[in-house]
């Protein structure tokens, strides 16, 4: 055992200096920047936030339909920028923002051998199904919990992207029955996807609540800090995971870390089991409108 860890850690070490040695990793998207410096300023108003977002008229219509989309629990609807800014808020819009940028950032990685449509798919359900929980159980950071949802799986186009080698090995691993992809991972290449994903994050600079979702999301017993959130994320992934059937296969044989059941006050399996079922209706409704 000691020296399958030690192979481990060796694989990580590698892993870490291909990272850090990459000049092309994906940088801050410009208008994440400028999002930042209005919303900083005490003087800024909702008008100067929605004329920056607005040079990009592919963002203004993501941020309008994520706005608009069933699970995100809106009653109005949002037909303008300004609008959402002033029934969202200011930072509620930056975490949209700054979730949507880095996946058009990251989306640019992808190729063929990488399903980008259904990672997509698969990254906004999260992200939705996370704020209406956060939402219905009460968590008052309802825009972290949809930013976190968006980039939880952040690290899987960029092990295929930097370690296209093993991220087929990972694969072929994982279609044969051998291992799951947490540890196809951690034995091909010595870091998660998890690990992987919050390099990244802290190589923006952003906020330390979404690296500890992405590094621990398939597991939130072992988050030192932030359990509570990276708890909604696991819970909203364990949703999606089971109530879409054309799942996307990173998360085939999903296993439910049970100490979400306390951490978040469910009570138990039962009851746990009944949130999922409840969000059926409304899952299958969103899946709908992304069809549309």
């Amino acid at each position: 055992m000691a020296t399958i860890n030690l192979n481990i850690d060796a694989k990580k070490d590698k892993a870490l200096k291909v990272l850090s040695s990459v000049n092309n990793l994906p940088s801050v998207p410009f208008v994440i920047q400028e999002v930042t410096k209005v919303i900083e300023n005490p003087l800024a108003n909702a008008n100067q936030l929605g004329e920056i977002i607005s040079k990009d008229q592919g963002l203004v219509t993501k941020i309008l339909s994520v706005a608009n989309s069933p699970l995100y629990g809106i009653p109005r609807r949002v037909a303008t920028i300004d609008f959402a800014i002033v029934i969202l808020g200011f930072n509620h819009i930056k975490n949209i923002v700054i979730a949507l940028s880095m996946m058009d950032t990251v989306r640019k990685l992808g190729d063929k051998n990488f399903d980008q449509k259904k990672y997509w798919l698969h990254s906004i359900m999260t992200a939705t199904t996370a704020k209406r929980l956060a939402d219905d159980l009460g968590y008052t950071a309802s825009g972290e919990a949809f930013t976190a949802g968006l980039l939880h799986d952040l690290g899987i186009p960029i092990i295929n992207k930097y370690f296209n080698k093993e991220y087929l090995e990972i694969l072929e691993t994982v279609k044969s029955g051998e291992a799951s992809f947490n540890t196809a991972e951690a034995e091909l290449l010595g870091m998660t996807h998890g690990e992987v994903g919050k390099f990244l994050i802290d190589k923006w600079n952003l906020p330390l609540d979404i690296s500890d979702v992405v590094e621990h999301h398939h597991r939130p017993s072992e988050a030192d800090n932030n359990k509570i959130l990276v708890s909604l994320i696991h819970l909203a992934d364990y949703i999606v995971d089971t109530l879409n059937e054309d799942n996307f296969e990173w998360d085939d044989n999903f296993e439910l870390d049970e100490s979400i059941i306390n951490t978040l006050s469910l009570g138990d399996r039962e009851y746990l089991d009944s949130i999922v079922q409840g969000y059926k209706s409304l899952f299958d409704n969103q899946i709908n409108s992304i069809a549309n």
